[in-house]
């Protein structure tokens, strides 16, 4: 009778934790959420200042399906000629696929939008994207393609700087299309928190000024580098890195005062420059 009892007892005990056993392996979330914040010492898109030369506070949220799909939002406050018409902030729309083409090689296509809320008109416009990386050992290679389409916010609708100055259209409504390819590229350095980063990039687009006085293209064909370096602990990173064009002076001569700092004429925001930049992921 005693060994009945206990028979019957482990049977409802069995019966009574099997739910809990099975909570406590369900399978994984197919979704993912992550994000960051980051501090940087200054604002560089394809190797031009959008702050001014000044600080940059930045955040993005991803939202990623084990499908592959994955969309997402990236924002960063803006000044002088990268406010695109009056706007302080660049707020980035993007949607995506990933596939893993093998074990070490993953294709990535999407396509950004780029808004300026509270800007003048004509300034959001989109960009669609395809990048290729590929993982060997301590090193990843990317080679990316982002083209943006013929859109007015694009076009060159002033010829100089002095023609935005004075407010004389050129060619008003005039669109453009815009062509960045670029190369990146990381090492892991074994036995430490460093990684070690380099990249390239050239634009081809509008050689004048947009409905707003400012272009995704500087001088309409463009090279940009940088050269750098991770060091994570934890969430954390610190990047430094150096970043450079070849747009001299002399180049952009014809698009100030438009393409300066505090847009006077004077300095320069595509020269080289150290910028420093801490992230925290979650």
């Amino acid at each position: 009778m005693h060994s009945l009892r206990f028979a019957a007892a482990a049977v409802l005990l069995t019966g009574l934790t099997t739910p809990a056993f099975a909570q406590d392996t369900a399978p994984p979330s197919p979704v993912t959420v992550s994000g960051s914040v980051t501090l940087a010492t200054d604002y560089r898109l394809r190797g031009v200042s959008q702050s001014d030369k000044n600080g940059a506070i930045q955040g993005g949220l991803t939202i990623a399906h084990d499908s592959g799909f994955y969309v997402g939002a990236w924002g960063s406050n803006l000044a002088g000629w990268g406010t695109f018409g009056g706007s302080n902030m660049e707020l980035d729309l993007i949607g995506g696929y990933k596939h893993k083409l093998a074990d070490n090689a993953t294709l990535d296509v999407g396509l950004t939008w780029y808004m300026y809320p509270g800007g003048a008109s004509k300034t959001d416009y989109a960009e669609p994207y395809v990048k290729l990386s590929g993982t060997t050992g301590p090193a990843t290679l990317t080679a990316s393609a982002f083209y943006a389409p013929k859109q007015q916010a694009l076009g060159k609708w002033y010829r100089t700087g002095a023609d935005a100055a004075a407010g004389v259209y050129t060619d008003a409504g005039d669109k453009k299309d815009n062509l960045y390819l670029t190369g990146d590229g990381t090492f892991a350095i074994a036995g430490t928190p460093l990684t070690a980063k380099a990249h390239i990039g050239h634009s081809w687009g509008n050689d004048g000024l947009g409905p707003n006085a400012t272009s995704a293209a500087p001088t309409g064909d463009y090279w940009d580098w940088s050269l750098g370096a991770d060091a994570t602990y934890k969430n954390l990173t610190l990047n430094v890195s150096y970043v450079d064009t070849d747009i001299t002076r002399r180049r952009a001569a014809y698009l100030q005062p438009s393409f300066s700092r505090g847009q006077d004429g004077t300095g320069s925001i595509a020269d080289g420059t150290i910028v420093a930049s801490l992230t925290a992921a979650f």
